[in-house]
């Protein structure tokens, strides 16, 4: 199996992790105490979207930069 290319900086892929790891628990936490339909559908959006922040930080891969082209600058390497 192919290991994706790094594009996102250090500093980036921690700030994902964190705030990735701190959207799915608030998410969890809201989901435990609720009880109207779109509020669950939210928060589990919530959580989602958390998870996938703290996969991209850990990986150091994203998707969507790579699709866009994006590579931070810290990250090009010299023509």
């Amino acid at each position: 199996m192919k290991r994706l290319e790094t594009n996102i900086t250090p500093i980036e892929r921690a700030g994902r992790i964190v705030i990735g790891a701190g959207a799915a628990i608030a998410g969890l936490l809201l989901l435990a105490s609720t009880g109207g339909v779109l509020a669950v559908v939210l928060e589990v959006l919530l959580v989602l979207a958390g998870l996938d922040l703290v996969v991209t930080g850990a990986l150091g891969h994203c998707p969507l930069y790579r699709k866009l082209g994006y590579v931070p600058p810290s990250l090009r390497r010299p023509a």
